[in-house]
């Protein structure tokens, strides 16, 4: 059973920054994609960013490209996004996901192909 562990969200200002980190035990397998989605009341869930390995290879929402980074630590089993220049439309629940094995990278961005989240973590942007 994978459990995610998430960590970094706040209440922050716009144009400032928030580091998200997402931590992954009990995964055996070195061929998996672990994502960041978030929600807001009443709206679907939106794609945030993901990566996946082995490759490496990063795919991001079009409301954050530019401004956000998905890294990988891969001894630690760990997610981090770094989120830049918020604004108050990035205000939401982040929730961590992970999916084993990789699959086609154009299906990264559906939430129903991962089979595990995190606990989600709250950021707020605000003056």
């Amino acid at each position: 059973q994978v459990t995610l562990v998430e960590s970094g969200g706040g209440f922050v200002q716009p144009g400032t920054s928030l580091r998200l980190s997402c931590v992954a035990s009990e995964v055996s397998s070195n061929s998996y994609v672990m994502a960041w989605f978030r929600q807001t009341p009443g709206k679907e869930r939106e794609f945030v960013a993901a990566v996946g390995w082995p490759g490496g290879s990063e795919a991001y929402g079009d409301s954050v490209k530019g401004r956000f980074t998905i890294s990988r630590d891969r001894v630690n089993r760990a997610v981090h996004l770094q989120m830049n220049n918020l604004k108050p439309e990035d205000t939401a629940v982040y929730s961590c996901a992970y999916r084993s094995p990789r699959i086609i990278f154009g299906r990264w961005r559906d939430d129903s192909v991962y089979a595990y989240w995190g606990q989600g973590s709250q950021v707020t942007v605000s003056s």
